[in-house]
């Protein structure tokens, strides 16, 4: 089994407002769950939306591949839609993740080259992201269970 990729937030005001509560000794767990919740939506929202921002095209000869197998026209990311349905959430009292079990998706969260040979550049698609929304919507949970 691969390690888990963890991927940070660089926002200071969210991360501040985490530290705030780590500090409290109480069951966070119904905030965690509710944080899991937004971090999922957020995933799925990149799913749906192709990006955001938008991901790279698809190669031509990817569309052409995909046309042969009877998947195109469809998504980026989704031919037959294993990634994201794989997309799981989970949460505890201290901490709230989303995530996959897929092998194949770090390539494409982070891109590089893939194939027999490594010949085939696969451009970086983030799809675990959270949007500026989701966020806003984390400090907006947090902040109301500090009370702040």
């Amino acid at each position: 089994m691969s390690e888990p990729i963890e991927i940070k937030i660089d926002d200071d005001e969210l991360n501040n407002l985490l530290n705030k509560l780590s500090s409290k000794a109480v069951n966070a767990a119904p905030l965690m769950k509710n944080i899991a919740g937004i971090l999922e939506y957020s995933v799925e929202e990149n799913f749906e939306e192709e990006g955001r921002p938008k991901w790279d095209k698809l190669s031509s000869a990817t569309i052409k591949q995909r046309s042969k197998k009877g998947y195109w026209p469809g998504k980026i990311l989704q031919m037959q839609g294993e990634l994201a349905t794989s997309i799981t959430s989970s949460y505890d009292s201290n901490s709230a993740a989303v995530g996959t079990n897929k092998v194949y998706a770090a390539i494409h969260q982070f891109g590089g080259s893939a194939g027999r040979t490594k010949k085939v550049r696969i451009p970086v698609r983030p799809f675990l992201r959270l949007g500026d929304e989701e966020i806003g919507e984390i400090k907006r949970v947090v902040g109301r269970y500090l009370n702040l």
